[in-house]
Order: C-alpha cells, then sequence, then structure tokens
C-alpha cells in the first residue's frame, strides 16, 4: 500500500471496507477492518488522497485521519451512487467512494469542526424539545377536550391550558395524567429557554451573525445555522 495515492472507505458502525489504487490506477489494497483498527491503520499510510461519504460519523473521521497528513475529501452518498459498478456491497461502495472522489466535477461537503458540529447539535436538541412540547400541547388539549373543555390553539396560550388542567373538575386519575403532562410541558419548555439561550450567545459572539441580523426576518436562531 506504500505507492497508493487514493483510498475510498465505506464507513459503518463496526467493520469498514477499504479500497485503494495506485496513480495509475491499479488497484493495491481491498481491505476490512474494524473500529479499533482505524486510526492505527491509517497512521501508518503515507499521505494520501481518502474519500468518504458524508455521513453521521464522516466529520469526526475525516478531522482524525486529517491528523495523519491526508487529504479527507467527503461526498454525497447520492454522488457517489453512480460509480457504484456491481451490486451493492461494502466492497463495491468503497471502490466507487475511490473512484469517485478522484472525478475533477465531484463536489464535497466541507468537513465541520468539533464547534460547529457541538452548536448543529444544539439545534437539534432544541427542535427535537419544540416537537415534543407540540405534541404535550396537542395531547392535553385533546385529553381536555374528551370533557367538553375547550382551549384555544396556539403556544401562546399554554398558561391557559395548564391552568384548565388544574382548575377542571376531573376524576382524580384523569387530573393525574393531565398534571404529569403539565409538568413534563413546563419542564420540556426550560430546556428549550436553556438551549435558546445558548444559541443567542453564540449569534452575539460572532461577528458575522451580527451583521446578518441587520437584515429584516432574520434572527439569532436563523443565523446561528447559516
Amino acid at each position: 500500500m506504500d505507492n497508493s495515492t487514493t483510498l475510498g472507505i465505506d464507513l459503518a458502525k463496526s467493520v469498514f471496507q477499504l479500497h485503494g489504487v495506485g496513480a495509475d490506477g491499479r488497484v493495491l489494497l481491498r481491505r476490512q477492518l474494524r473500529r479499533s483498527q482505524m486510526l492505527e491503520f491509517c497512521q501508518r499510510l503515507p499521505p494520501c488522497l481518502i474519500g468518504m461519504e458524508a455521513c453521521a460519523s464522516a466529520h469526526y473521521w475525516a478531522r482524525e485521519l486529517a491528523k495523519f497528513g491526508h487529504e479527507v475529501r467527503l461526498m454525497q452518498p447520492s454522488y457517489v451512487k453512480g460509480y457504484v459498478k456491481r451490486g451493492k456491497t461494502d466492497a463495491a461502495d468503497a471502490a466507487a467512494i475511490c473512484e469517485a472522489v478522484s472525478r475533477p466535477s465531484m463536489r464535497f461537503v466541507p468537513v465541520k469542526s468539533e464547534e460547529t458540529q457541538a452548536l448543529l447539535m444544539t439545534h437539534k436538541a432544541r427542535e427535537f424539545l419544540v416537537c415534543q412540547q407540540t405534541q404535550i400541547v396537542n395531547a392535553m388539549r385533546a385529553h381536555l377536550g374528551e370533557f367538553g373543555i375547550v382551549v384555544p390553539k396556539g403556544i401562546h396560550n399554554v398558561e391557559r391550558l395548564i391552568m384548565a388542567c388544574e382548575q377542571a373538575n376531573l376524576p382524580a386519575p384523569a387530573h393525574k395524567a393531565l398534571s404529569l403532562l403539565a409538568d413534563q410541558l413546563v419542564d420540556t419548555q426550560k430546556k428549550i429557554e436553556a438551549l435558546t439561550a445558548d444559541i443567542r450567545a453564540d449569534a452575539k459572539a460572532n461577528e458575522a451573525a451580527q451583521r446578518l441580523q441587520t437584515i429584516p426576518g432574520i434572527g439569532p436562531i436563523t443565523v446561528s445555522v447559516a
């Protein structure tokens, strides 16, 4: 593998498939590696071009392999699909990745830093909690509706919804269930507020984000993921 110039890696949870070719296009490597073997193996390789599909763990591996002097490029899986020459297997995918990464017309995905990934995770966690908040509110409104109690729609009516749950003359089991949902709603809102505060703080500390917020309709949540 000393003469390899291009390496395609098909990432997986446990076992990775590698496909390497030399400058003349001759196949020099077809190998499987377990996750625990990846870094040690790639550290021993001379600097080369490494291609991977952009997936959940790709940015981590790209950062780690770049530390060994390799040039790592990430590609959208849909762009690699056209280079698969035979049935979909790990070996065929690795070969396709190796071929695709060397194409002059290929478009690549920028490798994210740990800080960028952490900020995106904050956004995703907040989005998840907002969805949970909506589910809880809808459930509470529906349960109250079963007893003839109607509360207007809208997240701005959450306080009225919680008050209706507290004041409603309901059987003890129904009242207990609604109280638990109300507690969950309040807790979820606090978590959303905490994550929102983190996002706002990041946008405030970012000069580019500050400039973008001068555009009408653009706020800290939007600019933080821009």
